[in-house]
């Protein structure tokens, strides 16, 4: 069985994964890059957006050798093919008008590869972590999945549409504009790029510490989130014990800690910038000084100085700028790192089309010496040789107290772990040979606590066969009890019924999780208590309901309450993850000294004394 990481759960785990220094290796993108294989089929807008993006760069970098030529023509120095004042300012013009017609392509093109890739990195990770196996889910949070297939996916956004343009522009600017100046002025272009590597240092070292803290204040941001989908996904149970002032006290905490951390990072953002700035003018000043004295000897031209100048406040930009790309690129590998260890598990299921027609199951099933202790709790059996049988179209029940293996065991019926020790069977051929898709077709499950979709009754219905037909999802209903509230609602079958079914009764959401069981027409139905926390009432309809689900297949209930599997043909009893007694209520309860009859007691003793 695979194992999976954990999202940690301290704000000092955070911090101390967050702390490690990161290098971008070639390993990295190598990793990383396999990220970007999803822009393949984007291959020619890319190419040709970098087209676009070469010739904006090239047109920007013919503007300060026009524009100088144009201030030589202004005082008669010029030896040029192009002479006059407006001629020159015509093509300048003409310029601008090529820049803005390769800069709309460059942005166009570019942010089709990106939209287009980004949505299928997103298809793809939906695919993937819906396709995951029960304990991919058990060992992460739903905040780290979700700041996954947001936050993460976003970054790689913003380095596809405008880091990585920004990237090869400025290398395209700092290679350009470098030859250029060395065949302006090869003494004058050393003395400006002297100036450089004390620059390029001081990028390196504040761009190590800006990146730790972003890293920080990242993975600390990813904690928040993590905070409010628990805290929005339990809301009732918050209020129930009116936490709302404890969990806005942890998530205040851990808000002013993003904070804390983006404010360290900006005080170093901000004497970057001043290092750059001071820098850069300081560069330019001496430039200045030193080209004016050449201008004054006659070894170039004032134009020239000019275009020199600004070829350098290019250049300069350029550089300065690369510490800020290189930075959103170490982002970029981090989160494209990420996504690929989710993108590398194994599903348990494949995501393509299964065209092989699905068996309809007898439901005979089989445990034959099943152990099992679960992947985050190794060290504890849960279950220790179970054995029994259960025949096609028998209804059974599982009881014993709480932790006794009862849930476990319909854990492994659908699949959702497997046994470490022994086989399961059904209609003889082991659970293993099954497809999953076959095997959970013809299972059907009614849970305690029912969750619904945000949606409305009849989608909630139809997810049980979401190709049923209107008469179909009816009859379903019909069937379960639930027509009769359905058509209480002026929008009926359209009725929304809120996040998680919260504008439902418990009743209510039983008979919908009913009527979706009922459409499934499963061979083999496992009833989780329906009705263990309903009122008379509902529970009278929601156990009619039942009885016509039951009818004419396996059935496993797990009992909660006993008194509502005295009909069941068989019993089978757990305790401590072991099979100790077995038969009808009538068998049990004749075993004085046995778990089933110490249970009834306990609970009619339990309920004669809630009645006094």
């Amino acid at each position: 069985m695979p194992q999976y990481s954990k999202l940690n759960d301290t704000d000092s785990d955070y911090s101390a994964s967050a702390g490690k220094k990161r290098r971008i290796t070639l390993a990295d993108l190598r990793k990383s890059s396999e990220i970007f294989r999803y822009t393949l089929p984007y291959k020619h807008d890319f190419i040709i957006g970098m087209l676009f993006l070469f010739l904006s760069s090239a047109t920007v970098l013919a503007f300060p050798l026009i524009a100088g030529k144009l201030m030589d023509a202004s005082i008669g120095k010029i030896e040029w093919v192009v002479e006059d004042l407006n001629t020159i300012a015509i093509l300048l013009a003409a310029l601008l008008l090529l820049q803005g017609i390769f800069s709309y392509g460059r942005v166009m093109f570019f942010a089709k590869v990106s939209e287009y890739s980004i949505a299928d990195i997103r298809k793809a990770l939906y695919s993937k972590i819906i396709t995951m196996p029960i304990p991919f889910f058990e060992q992460r949070r739903v905040g780290e999945l979700v700041s996954r297939i947001t936050s993460d996916i976003t970054q790689l956004q913003d380095t596809l549409s405008l880091s990585l343009a920004e990237f090869f522009r400025q290398i395209t600017s700092i290679i350009g504009g470098t030859i250029i100046i060395f065949i302006k002025s090869p003494r004058l272009s050393l003395l400006m790029l002297a100036t450089y590597p004390a620059l390029i240092v001081m990028a390196m070292v504040f761009g190590r510490h800006i990146r730790r803290l972003s890293k920080q204040s990242q993975d600390a941001l990813a904690n928040a989130n993590v905070v409010v989908e628990e805290t929005f996904q339990t809301v009732n149970i918050v209020k129930a014990f009116t936490n709302e002032l404890f969990e806005m006290s942890r998530f205040n905490r851990i808000v002013n800690s993003v904070v804390g951390l983006a404010m360290k990072a900006a005080r170093y953002r901000a004497a970057f910038i001043t290092f750059i700035i001071v820098g850069l003018i300081g560069g330019m000043l001496l430039v200045l000084w030193y080209g004016a004295r050449l201008v004054y000897a006659g070894q170039m031209t004032a134009g020239d100085l000019v275009a020199f100048i600004v070829y350098t406040v290019i250049i300069g930009g350029s550089v300065g700028g690369m510490a800020e790309v290189y930075s959103k690129i170490q982002k970029t590998i981090g989160a494209s790192e990420s996504l690929m260890e989710i993108m590398r598990e194994k599903p348990e299921i494949t995501i393509e089309p299964d065209n092989e027609p699905l068996k309809k199951l007898r439901g005979e099933i089989r445990f034959e010496n099943i152990r099992f202790a679960y992947p985050s709790r190794k060290d504890v059996t849960v279950l220790k040789n179970i054995s029994f049988q259960i025949r096609s179209g028998e209804k059974i029940a599982l009881a014993g107290p709480s932790g006794a293996g009862k849930s476990t065991i319909i854990q492994l019926l659908v699949g959702f772990h497997h046994p470490d020790a022994g086989t399961i069977y059904i209609d003889g051929r082991p659970v293993l040979d099954y497809r999953l898709r076959e095997l959970r077709k013809n299972i059907g499950i009614v849970p305690q606590d029912v969750i619904l979709f945000g949606g409305t009754i009849r989608e909630n219905i139809a997810y049980g066969k979401t190709e049923a037909g209107e008469a179909e999802i009816i009859r379903a209903a019909e069937k379960a009890n639930a027509m009769e509230f359905i058509r209480m609602f002026p929008k009926g079958l359209e009725t929304v019924v809120g996040e998680r079914g919260v504008k439902l009764s418990g009743g209510q959401k039983q008979r919908i999780a009913i009527a979706r069981a009922i459409l499934k027409d499963p061979s083999i139905l496992v009833l989780d208590e329906a009705t263990s926390s309903l009122d008379s009432a509902s529970e009278i309809l929601v156990q009619q309901a039942l009885e016509e689900l039951m009818r004419g297949r396996t059935s496993i209930i797990i009992a909660h309450r006993l008194s509502t599997i005295r009909k069941a043909d068989r019993i089978f009893v757990l305790n401590k993850g072991e099979l100790i007694e077995e038969g009808n209520h009538s068998e049990l309860m004749k075993n004085e000294g046995g778990l089933y009859r110490h249970l009834i007691h306990l609970q009619f003793s339990q309920a004669e004394t809630e009645r006094a």
